[in-house]
């Protein structure tokens, strides 16, 4: 047993073996030229677009990197049906005193946030003589975990400033930009927004792709109660942020605090347009959904176009097996073991499949960084094209397996070849 092993090893590392593979491939160079094209290209095509895949993907969760998916949007818009003595088309408003209502009976609620928008007039922000126009945002400091952004300097707005309505605001990394030209630390300095001055206690970078009423880069953020009590905005929320509980579905809250509101203003439970809703979650299952997709049509498009580059490897193999005939039965006039037969041409087809499939992978994988490379200054929703290590070995594994197909058909030929037969033929 030991012995055959040694021979099987020692077969498959003999020099001579190997020239003759090499001899074979190289007999007629231009038609194992197009025959192994079809298994680069193949190869090439499906790193090209697993690599398409793979950056659309990671332009698609970096839109999303720091929002709660498990969130929706609540609003308040006209009535469009007649309920209690109210007309249609009648204007009502969320109020503070719907938040802990929807809090204390909607138990499925994991954060809920409360935003007031003051608007964006021309110049309405000016430190000394840099002006600019931004937008304003009243938020809690809840609101951060359903929309996070990250500090450059200073803090976030706190409970605290909640409570005692601080003159504070927090500022985007655009905002700071203008009214700090020098880079220096803004915390501490004082900034006009709509006529009034506040104290800068942060500046924030967005994290996700997602902005609500503005740019996050342009929005002066005050705190909720400072804002209503500043600007004369009373009790009025102009929008609720809310997120679900693990395991609920988002929907299911949303349905729950639509309802309540609709009981609390005297809206007909019937009305479709008087609560608006964004569901983020159903967007984020749509994209992903779309993702699968694109990565399915990929693996589908990859693996018949390789597959296609295989039947053109078995069809060159059996040109080549046919052409050898006088040579195949000399060998087993002379005692070559039909296993000797079947290595040799299995050797040939996987040897050509995997120098066009490396070939492929190579370019492919050259292409990508490339791409990378031009692609990685620029802010865009296609973001580091690449393919993973183990998709690559996978790729090779795949070569491997059609290679070694293409040869059966060749192989099953070639055993077919009597040896008197064969050293008769012309």
């Amino acid at each position: 047993m030991i012995n055959k092993i040694w021979h099987s090893i020692s077969s498959f590392f003999d020099i001579d073996r190997w020239q003759e593979i090499w001899l074979t491939i190289t007999h007629n160079r231009s038609r194992s030229f197009l025959t192994a094209f079809g298994v680069f290209w193949g190869m090439f095509m499906l790193v090209a677009m697993v690599g398409a895949g793979t950056a659309l993907e990671t332009g698609i969760m970096s839109q999303i990197d720091g929002f709660a998916t498990n969130s929706c949007f609540i609003w308040d818009s006209n009535t469009s049906l007649p309920y209690k003595g109210f007309r249609k088309g009648r204007v009502w408003n969320i109020v503070n005193e719907d938040i802990p209502v929807l809090r204390n009976n909607i138990p499925e609620i994991q954060y809920i946030a409360p935003v007031l928008f003051g608007g964006s007039s021309s110049n309405n922000v000016t430190r000394s003589d840099k002006v600019g126009t931004y937008s304003v945002k009243g938020n809690y400091p809840v609101y951060n975990l359903i929309d996070e952004s990250k500090l450059i300097y200073g803090r976030h707005i706190n409970e605290i400033d909640i409570a005692e309505r601080r003159k504070v605001c927090e500022i985007g990394e655009r905002v700071y930009e203008v009214l700090f030209p020098t880079k220096e630390n803004p915390v501490g300095q004082k900034i006009q927004v709509n006529g009034i001055y506040f104290q800068v206690i942060g500046v924030s970078q967005h994290s996700s792709g997602i902005n609500l009423g503005g740019d996050a880069a342009e929005t002066v953020v005050l705190p909720f109660t400072t804002m209503q009590q500043a600007f004369n905005q009373g009790n009025i929320v102009h929008f609720l942020a809310v997120t679900a509980q693990p395991g609920v579905k988002v929907k299911v809250v949303e349905e729950k605090v639509k309802t309540i509101l609709k009981q609390r203003h005297s809206i007909s439970p019937d009305d479709p347009t008087a609560v608006g809703g964004m569901n983020i979650e159903d967007e984020f299952t749509m994209f992903l959904y779309l993702g699968n997709g694109i990565g399915l049509l990929i693996l589908v498009v990859g693996l018949g176009t390789l597959i296609a580059g295989g039947i053109g490897i078995s069809n060159i193999m059996l040109v080549t097996v046919r052409e050898r005939t006088k040579e195949i039965g000399i060998r087993r006039a002379l005692g070559a073991t039909p296993s000797n037969i079947i290595g040799q041409i299995l050797s040939e087809s996987i040897v050509l499949t995997l120098i066009a499939g490396v070939a492929g992978l190579m370019l492919g994988v050259g292409l990508l960084n490339v791409t990378s490379i031009l692609l990685s200054s620029q802010d865009i929703f296609f973001k580091d094209p690449q393919i993973s290590f183990s998709v690559a070995i996978q790729s090779l594994g795949v070569l491997l397996v059609i290679g070694t197909l293409a040869g059966l058909l060749p192989v099953n030929r070639a055993m077919n070849i009597k040896a008197i037969d064969a050293i008769r033929e012309e």
